[in-house]
């Protein structure tokens, strides 16, 4: 059974630093991209960073590049994303997922994700 579990968010101050968390399960990571999404409260859900299957490379959507960075232990089934200088504009439920992440012109990256995580809560605020 496939299951990926996110943990590590929590309410940090503006500039503060989060690492999360997703643990993957019944699969092995390098068989999918892995992805961290979010979405704010009357927002679309959006894709902020993806690592590849293989070699590992990495997008970013515009809005945290130089902030986010995402990572991958492949021992530990786990993928990393680390989060510098929060905003409060980053405040969402985040969540990771398995699939496969094609890479934009932008630098970011298009998505076709097949199993979602449960989300884990990052606030931002003073």
């Amino acid at each position: 059974q496939v299951q990926l579990v996110e943990s590590g968010g929590g309410s940090v101050q503006p500039g503060g630093s989060l690492r999360l968390s997703c643990v993957a399960s019944g699969f092995t990571e390098d068989t999918y991209s892995i992805g961290w999404f979010r979405q704010a409260p009357g927002k679309e859900r959006e894709g902020v960073s993806c690592i590849g299957s293989g070699e590992g490379h990495t997008y970013y959507t515009k809005a945290v590049k130089g902030r986010f960075t995402i990572s991958r232990d492949d021992a530990e089934n786990t993928v990393y994303l680390q989060m510098n200088g929060l905003e409060s504009e980053d405040t969402a439920v985040y969540y990771c997922a398995a699939g496969d992440c094609i890479p934009h012109p932008s630098g970011s990256f298009y998505y076709t994700m097949n199993f979602w995580g449960q989300g884990t809560q990052v606030t931002v605020s003073s």
